[in-house]
């Protein structure tokens, strides 16, 4: 019975795949495609097939039906049955019953989610370990080779048999494809798709064995420099391509899915030692006369460190370029040389891949700083084989055995818990009010015994109440409301808690032009190293001119935005320092400040005073900052074109006093 079942499942269900989609002609007898669910399908045919289920622990029933869990086991196929062949193919599949999904046969999580994992969202799956599907034509109809089956087993919720889960709908994930004809069930356990190409679509076909390298916030190429038959060598490179973002202390990890295990690093080091998996799995058995004390880890999912730099020139762990950075990705806008790092490892295979050609580079890739953004990535696609220079100083380079890369990207999709570390406080020469950080703007403690408001507005400051922390604002806050006849909410609106606070000052608006004044604050009591910051400016950027105290570049690809970064010897953002006499005068943050000047000639109409001279995002190490929701805004207040470079001389003689 089994073995009728095996060929029943293998053999026989493929052929009724076929049938399905095509009318009585054979695949090899390729028609145009239609958009109906029984005509013929000269594309990507995705089907989805609920095999079978049952009811599982706990039992919700009668009185939570739509809570009740149910075991689901489905299988998801892709069948090329079109002309191009599909490299790294990726499908959509629209869960709608809350699904976790346990496993999945011959595919991963495109988002490099492990598994078991909440799917409930809907999932895109791609193809592990084989990626491409050939056409009928250069294989002679190989479904092997044509077709990809994914076994799915998991957990949904509220769907009993024999009623069948199945997606709200199906699409395939690669670019230039549409899919049309069916997202709605062709049977009580079954629904499908046809993808074709789009034909106004821009097409990334190549005619390349390997994709081209994808662009994105961080690119992360996985390059095996040398091969045997047991193991090989691999160079892992960390891009940081995003103008502004930074990473700071940076972890990264993976998942090996073929049992493999790292036996030498350099250039950086895994968090914890681990070979008892080993010791006691199957790699121990395999390699009896392999020393596992010295190798340096066996974890599935190992998390990866850089090195600090005085391990640089290392013999035993350094001596790779651009590793041993503590952790530090620069933004290329900021230093170029400092956006990479790079190590390289052995890494140890198992059967049925003890072969030199079959290397598979490990899944599931995640990486993050101890601050900065949340980034999402993919999972490794081939590419072109990269390029090093030759270790024996000759010009000619020396390719690669092969290559993957693994694209990043900053997520949409911030945990709600995550707070900016950083705020902005907004001021102007026609006002003499300035509009706070927000309250809470990075957090509060909510502990009943912190007596303070947390959704009450921030009260408006006299300017030099910027100079002080927050704890020492609060008799200046009261008497400035208290002069101003402001209502005063009882109890007092919370701090910022932010580490790090940027002033933004309309200095000046002329004729011709206008200025502003940006500061820096570190509240912290860590200085901040190769600091950057970043102004959006939605109308007014056409017309950046100069930036006087900072290094200031408008943004590659960008009409809105202005990067900020320290001059050589004054990138550091000092830390807060206690004054003098401390028992009398409350500690002084560390500060920096810069004018930056406008020309009005290239934005015609601009209303500075009234919000154009405001930005709309403001960065600080990567890191988007919490603004202001009220602007000190004003009708007129334009001053002369003497006035204003009188303030212009005036700000920059304070800033030459203080730099003295």
């Amino acid at each position: 019975m089994a073995k009728i079942f095996s060929f029943l499942n293998h053999i026989i269900l493929p052929l009724l795949i076929i049938i399905t989609i095509s009318l009585p002609t054979s695949i090899s007898q390729l028609q145009e495609p239609t958009n109906t669910p029984n005509g013929v399908c000269n594309g990507v045919v995705i089907q989805y097939n609920y095999d079978t289920g049952y009811q599982i622990p706990p039992t919700l029933l009668p009185g939570a039906p739509d809570k009740q869990p149910y075991r689901f086991e489905s299988t998801l196929t892709v069948l090329n049955a079109g002309f191009e062949e599909l490299k790294n193919w990726k499908v959509f599949v629209g869960f709608q019953h809350n699904e976790y999904l346990y496993s999945a046969s011959e595919a991963v999580l495109d988002d490099g989610t492990s598994l078991p994992g909440n799917v409930s969202q809907g999932a895109v799956f791609s193809g592990s370990p084989v990626t491409d599907l050939k056409t009928s034509v250069e294989t002679a109809g190989d479904l092997n080779q044509m077709m990809a089956r994914v076994e799915l087993v998991g957990t949904q919720f509220g769907v009993a048999p024999p009623n069948a889960p199945l997606p709200s709908n199906l699409s395939l994930a690669n670019d230039g494809y549409l899919c049309s004809g069916s997202n709605m069930p062709q049977g009580v356990n079954l629904t499908q798709v046809c993808c074709i190409r789009d034909l106004n679509a821009r097409s990334n076909i190549t005619t390349e064995q390997e994709s081209p390298l994808q662009s994105g916030d961080i690119s992360i190429m996985y390059d095996v420099t040398s091969a045997y038959e047991t193991n090989y060598w691999a160079q892992v490179t960390i891009s940081n391509e995003n103008p502004i973002s930074r990473l700071d202390y940076w972890k990264l990890t993976w998942e090996w899915m073929r049992e493999e295990f790292i036996y030498q690093m350099k250039g950086t080091y895994p968090t914890v030692l681990d070979t008892k998996e080993c010791f006691f799995g199957a790699q121990g058995e395999y390699y009896k006369d392999l020393d596992f004390s010295i190798a340096v880890t066996c974890e599935r999912r190992p998390t990866i460190i850089d090195l600090p730099p005085d391990r640089t020139n290392d013999t035993k762990l350094g001596m790779i370029p651009f590793c041993c950075r503590n952790g530090s990705l620069l933004p290329p806008t900021l230093d170029p040389t400092r956006s990479k790092s790079a190590f390289v490892m052995q890494v140890y295979k198992m059967k049925p891949d003890l072969n030199r050609t079959q290397i598979y580079p490990p899944m599931n890739w995640k990486i993050n700083g101890t601050s900065g953004p949340e980034y999402q990535c993919g999972q490794p696609v081939r590419v072109s084989s990269s390029f090093f220079p030759n270790p024996q100083g000759l010009s000619s380079d020396v390719s690669a055995v092969a290559s993957w890369q693994i694209v990043c990207n900053i997520s949409q999709a911030q945990t709600p818990q995550k707070k900016p570390n950083c705020c902005v406080s907004f001021s102007s020469f026609f006002n003499d009010s300035v509009v706070p950080c927000n309250t809470c703007a990075c957090g509060c403690n909510l502990n009943p015994s912190n007596m303070c408001n947390a959704t009450a507005p921030a009260l408006l400051l006299p300017p030099d109440a910027l100079l002080v922390p927050f704890d020492n604002r609060t008799k200046k806050a009261i008497e400035f409301s208290k002069l101003k006849h402001r209502h005063l909410p009882n109890p007092l609106p919370c701090g910022d808690n932010c580490g790090v606070s940027i002033n933004w000052h309309l200095l000046s608006d002329f004729e011709d032009g206008w200025t502003a004044r940006i500061t820096l604050f570190n509240w912290g009591d860590t200085s901040i190293a190769d600091w950057s910051a970043a102004v959006e400016l939605d109308k007014a950027m056409p017309g950046f001119e100069a930036v006087y105290s900072f290094n200031g570049t408008i943004i590659p690809d960008s009409n809105n935005t202005l990067f900020l970064y320290g001059h050589p010897g004054l990138n550091y953002l000092v830390a807060e320092t206690e004054a003098r006499k401390p028992r009398k005068d409350p500690p002084i943050p560390g500060s920096q400040q810069s004018v930056i000047l406008f020309t009005k000639k290239k934005t015609p109409g601009i209303n500075v005073p009234r919000g154009d001279g405001f930005p709309s995002k403001v960065y600080f190490n990567g890191e988007e900052c919490s603004l202001p929701t009220r602007l000190p805004i004003s009708f007129t207040h334009r001053l002369s074109a003497a006035s204003a470079s009188i303030t212009i001389l005036l700000s920059l003689f304070v800033l030459m006093a203080v730099l003295q």
